[in-house]
């Protein structure tokens, strides 16, 4: 290597190093992890650093892993709820399958006041405000959802009866219904 070549790969490795050393430094309670205890069957968060932020037992169960912005946790006679890093509840989450509604296409199911809208699931906002008696998942970019049904029993399940079936795209706005390809 030239003489040159090895001034300029030094002067981007030092550039390198004083500009990383002049950015934010992470810190310890910016991100929380769950834990559990499985003698007991409780879990909590802890910062980075170890220490203990939500004790154990605070919540029936954290889905949530990685405590960003909002965390979805269990509380006894709530359900499932996103709750804000000040540990205040945002919204229920619509329960499906013994647990809190899985993201689909990015989004996950939100439940204020009985109504049914959408949150973005990296950030937990709210992205369609609740407003519909029955909404499924979105698939393809496009939600089935309805202003007006009643749910059927179907044994330990429920389905959802409407007249009045409708599609949204992501931003709420009624879609043509999509083709079968």
């Amino acid at each position: 290597m030239t003489t040159q070549k090895l001034k300029i790969v030094l002067v981007i490795i030092l550039l390198s190093t004083t500009l990383a050393g002049l950015g934010q430094q992470a810190n310890a309670r910016d991100v929380l992890i769950s834990f559990a205890d499985t003698v007991t069957n409780e879990s909590g968060y802890k910062d980075l650093a170890g220490d203990i932020v939500i004790p154990l037992g605070k919540y029936s169960f954290c889905f949530t892993d990685t405590f960003r912005t909002y965390a979805i946790v269990a509380v006894p006679q709530k359900g499932f709820v996103a709750i804000d890093r000040q540990e205040k509840i945002l919204y229920e989450v619509f329960p499906f399958d013994n647990g809190p509604d899985y993201p689909s296409d990015g989004l996950f199911r939100i439940i204020i006041k009985n109504k049914i809208g959408y949150a973005d699931a990296s950030t937990g906002k709210i992205v369609i405000n609740p407003q519909f008696a029955c909404a499924w998942p979105f698939e393809h970019r496009v939600a089935k959802v309805s202003i007006d049904c009643k749910k059927q029993s179907a044994g330990e399940h429920y389905t959802w009866l409407s007249n009045s079936w409708y599609y949204i795209n992501k931003a709420g706005k009624k879609v043509t219904p999509p083709t079968a390809k």
